[in-house]
């Protein structure tokens, strides 16, 4: 008997794996200060929905850099 899990994570084919790591440059550069402002989330939301998608990985680097740095108080947010 064959089982499908057509929620479970793929692995990214070499599109997306160039995807991740444009969208990881992005992420980089506006961390890179300490302080993450509304043009650079939306630089990554741009960034990241260029394709018309955002995955699951896509996510997961935004959890990453910003998001885990955000709670450790590594980064702060500046949303003026």
């Amino acid at each position: 008997m064959e089982i499908e899990r057509p929620n479970a994570q793929q692995q990214p084919n070499p599109e997306e794996l160039k995807d991740l790591e444009q969208l990881r440059a992005v992420l980089e550069r506006a961390i890179a200060d300490g302080v993450i402002s509304s043009s650079e989330i939306e630089a990554y939301k741009m960034q990241a929905w260029a394709d018309g998608k955002i995955t699951p990985q896509e996510l997961a680097l935004y959890q990453e850099l910003v998001l885990s740095k955000i709670t450790a108080g590594e980064l702060s947010w500046d949303l003026t």
